[in-house]
């Protein structure tokens, strides 16, 4: 993620604007839906805004992938606002790190969006979601969506580079090679992610469960039961 600009070719990088945009406008809609119910709802997307930022800030370059690695963020933005909401902060972050600190790219950022954003936030709700429903603790469900997400984050990321840059070369095996490219560092950053998003949410859990209660993570009489 964070593809250097100019990297994909201009229908490519047309094609994932497209793809995001639905994406980001359906998450914009949703803040509007849910502030006009809750004030306090700005406020916390701002924050996981922040957070997002701030976590997807700290880049690992890896040149032979044409890109860099860092945790990504959005699991716990993703668990806490939603997914679409997710998308929204994402496309935020995205656009102030490219306009102002070069990560990324401004013609590249539509594929951001969409392996970082859409990919990685509905990967981590629908993991959280699914983990919970069967019976996991809120610990083991946010980290494995914290792990999760960041890999299906590079993995769509891997599937944007090769289909930008192969030019007559096999669309698949060059996937493999970037992968491939990509474990040395986002293996064990993927495993530092689930760690981080479960501690976030474990922190919350014992210091705010009104607001998990409030966002749906948790139910109410989890938190009647343990006190």
């Amino acid at each position: 993620m964070h593809i250097a600009e100019g990297l994909l070719p201009l229908p490519w990088a047309a094609l994932w604007f497209v793809v995001a945009a639905p994406f980001v406008a359906l998450g914009i809609r949703r803040v509007t839906v849910l502030s006009r119910d809750d004030l306090s709802v700005k406020p916390l997307v701002g924050l996981m805004a922040a957070v997002v930022f701030i976590i997807s800030c700290m880049p690992i370059p890896v040149p032979t992938a044409g890109t860099c690695a860092h945790p990504c963020g959005t699991a716990i933005a993703a668990i806490l606002v939603g997914p679409l909401v997710s998308v929204t902060i994402t496309a935020v972050a995205l656009l102030i790190q490219a306009l102002f600190l070069a990560h990324g790219g401004l013609s590249t950022l539509g594929a951001d969006i969409v392996s970082m954003g859409v990919v990685g936030s509905f990967t981590g709700w629908l993991v959280f979601r699914g983990l919970r429903g069967m019976g996991a603790s809120l610990a083991a469900a946010a980290f494995a969506a914290g792990v999760l997400t960041d890999w299906a984050t590079y993995m769509t990321t891997s599937i944007e580079l090769a289909a930008g840059i192969r030019g007559s070369s096999p669309f698949w095996p060059l996937v493999g090679k970037i992968i491939v490219a990509f474990v040395p560092t986002q293996l064990p950053l993927g495993v530092l992610e689930g760690a981080m998003t479960a501690g976030m949410v474990v922190l919350l859990r014992k210091k705010r469960p009104d607001l998990l209660v409030k966002m749906r993570v948790i139910d109410a009489r989890e938190v009647t039961a343990s006190a």
